[in-house]
């Protein structure tokens, strides 16, 4: 059976699914250098895009469309052959109309490709659910998970899968919408803003926070401030906590007015510390702090008090996952047995998670059969760029030109990576024994200089660099650089001595695996940077004129061909 994962909102697109095995994902932003976070502007698009795997509507057995924001039904609006198409959907999360997340919560139908669909859909906080757990290698061992979603419009949500992949609902850990956390730089920090968010409206703001805090320290009496202000404005038994608890449920930013509350949560915290005479770096590294404690305490509590003490496995999904130092805070927590984070934690896993449950049809969650690298194919570039020469190039002579030139190089390899995170498929690699390497590859992306870039090592050797270097391939957990390392690879090391890993195995990804190990050969050294290839903004370049046409460095290597800037065509 085929079943057809439609994402139509925030990251869409489309997840394919034969049996229990995914054909693919692609994702609109990662199609001609997209905007992020895009939309399925137009159902035609997603017609192309079946016919370029060799599939048509006619093939697709079930379809099913991720929900939206919304307590009783989300909306969404399209496009279908040019015509407007307003369609509803399941709402947000479960609710007393649809008290289970692994059963549909509305049907419709819909025209595609000439076609007339009934379609199914589930809440949209069961997309993240179910792509963590069946992606996960509990799943495939057979074995029970706590499963946490965290997202921007929701709070943080618990789901307990069993062995034989059905959902009990856990309810809340606590009553705080994920858009919290990037909502704090309106307030405080180079974003803060005089025009407050209504709804969201800047989703890169999280990850820029996330490195911004390395540029403060947190600080106990501010982190006070924020738990009794917290308790006061969210869960206290006042006139103020029980309008909240009654008007938001976390069932999406556009469909309950979340973010006036939380605004006013975070005024009352700027008058309170304001009297500290402490920086905007201080305050906001506390509201992380704030937040990471909040979280570790009350899923802690809650998995104890509704299961008991044993350890669990846990899963953790939604745009909150993306924080690398709540992910390590929390695996290491002793009632966490083992954790998983898919890497497409955020949106760009919804359609894969809602193609799963549609799959599972009710009667248990079932592991998937998948891959990272299952993204849209490389666009071709059939001429050789004017100004640019164009030579073989084996993954190991890449590697000694990176030693000796000392230069970055854009690599376009295979499919695209699922998910946010450039793995070495559509990456810019540099050595990182340069000091200014870092300054260097934020310029060319207009990115802030606090901003770090990301090294990528042989596992092998990652234990040795990195504390702890344990296997970390999709970029997901925090690590630290031994003291030994320092100065050896400064292009990679954040402002508080941290790193984003992605460590390299040779089944991870062989072309990466051979450019590392030759350039240990030439350099002593096994890490390299990594950033992500492409416009400010956008997504992965799709092809190698993208990448010449971007013309900030001057290599770009794909498949096994190395395109170079020709002598006296600098730009």
């Amino acid at each position: 059976m085929i079943t057809a994962g439609l994402k139509l909102t925030q990251s869409g697109g489309i997840a394919l699914l034969e049996g229990d095995k995914l054909v693919f994902n692609v994702e609109m932003q990662k199609l001609d250098s997209g905007r992020r976070y895009s939309n399925v502007d137009e159902l035609d698009d997603i017609v192309k895009i079946l016919d370029t795997y060799g599939y048509g509507v006619r093939n697709i057995g079930q379809l099913v469309i991720d929900g939206w924001d919304g307590a009783l039904n989300g909306h969404v609006s399209t496009l279908s052959a040019g015509t407007p198409l307003d369609l509803l959907v399941a709402p947000y999360r479960e609710t007393d109309k649809v008290p289970d997340p692994a059963l549909p919560g509305h049907a419709g139908r819909l025209t595609i490709g000439g076609r007339n669909l009934e379609y199914q859909s589930y809440v949209h906080v069961a997309s993240h659910m179910a792509a963590a757990y069946c992606t996960s290698p509990f799943a495939r061992r057979g074995e029970p998970a706590m499963v946490m979603v965290w997202d921007g419009g929701c709070f943080p949500r618990l789901y307990c899968v069993d062995a034989q992949g059905r959902v009990e609902p856990g309810g809340e850990v606590f009553a705080l919408i994920g858009h919290t956390y990037p909502m704090a730089s309106q307030h405080w920090g180079p974003y803060a803003r005089r025009n407050k968010s209504t709804n969201v409206d800047d989703l890169a703001v999280a990850g820029k926070m996330m490195a911004y805090i390395a540029l403060g320290t947190p600080r106990p009496e501010i982190e006070a401030v924020f738990r009794e202000l917290f308790h006061e404005h969210f869960e206290a038994d006042t006139p103020r906590g029980r309008e909240y608890r009654e008007k938001i449920i976390g069932c999406g930013s556009t469909g309950e007015p979340s973010h006036g509350y939380v605004h006013a949560f975070l005024d009352d915290a700027a008058a309170r510390v304001k009297e500290f005479g402490v920086s905007d770096e201080d305050v906001l590294a506390s509201v992380h702090t704030f937040i990471e404690g909040l979280l570790l305490e009350r899923v802690a509590a809650k998995i104890r008090a509704w299961k008991g003490d044993e350890p669990w496995n846990l899963c953790f999904a939604g745009g909150c996952a993306l924080n690398i130092k709540w992910n390590s805070a929390l695996r290491a927590q002793p009632i966490i047995k083992a954790m998983w984070v898919p890497p497409f934690p955020d949106d760009s896993g919804s359609a894969i998670g809602t193609a799963c449950l549609r799959a599972a049809d009710g009667k248990g969650l079932r592991p998937l059969e998948w891959g990272v690298r299952q993204g849209p194919g490389l666009v071709r570039t059939p001429h050789v760029p004017q100004g640019w020469t164009v030579v073989p190039c084996r993954p190991e002579e890449l590697a000694r030109i990176i030693h000796r030139t000392g230069e970055p190089v854009v690599v376009l390899n295979g499919p695209a990576e699922l998910g946010p995170r450039a793995l070495g498929g559509r990456s810019i690699i540099a050595p990182a024994t340069d000091p200014k390497m870092k300054d260097r590859l934020n310029d060319a992306k207009k990115r802030e200089h606090f901003r770090p870039v990301a090294p990528i090592c042989l596992v092998e050797h990652a234990p040795e660099i990195f504390d702890p270097g344990t296997p970390d391939p999709y970029m997901l957990f925090e690590h630290r650089l031994r003291p030994e390392w320092v100065d050896r690879v400064p292009a990679i090391m954040h402002l508080d001595g941290t790193a984003r890993l992605q460590t390299v195995s040779a089944e991870d990804d062989s072309t990466l695996y051979q450019i590392l190990r030759e350039y240990q050969k030439w350099s002593g050294v096994p890490v390299l940077c990594n950033t992500s290839a492409n416009y400010n903004g956008r997504s992965f370049f799709p092809d190698v004129a993208s990448a010449v046409e971007w013309g900030q460095v001057d290599m770009v290597w794909s498949e096994g061909v190395l395109y170079r800037r020709a002598l006296g065509n600098e730009q």
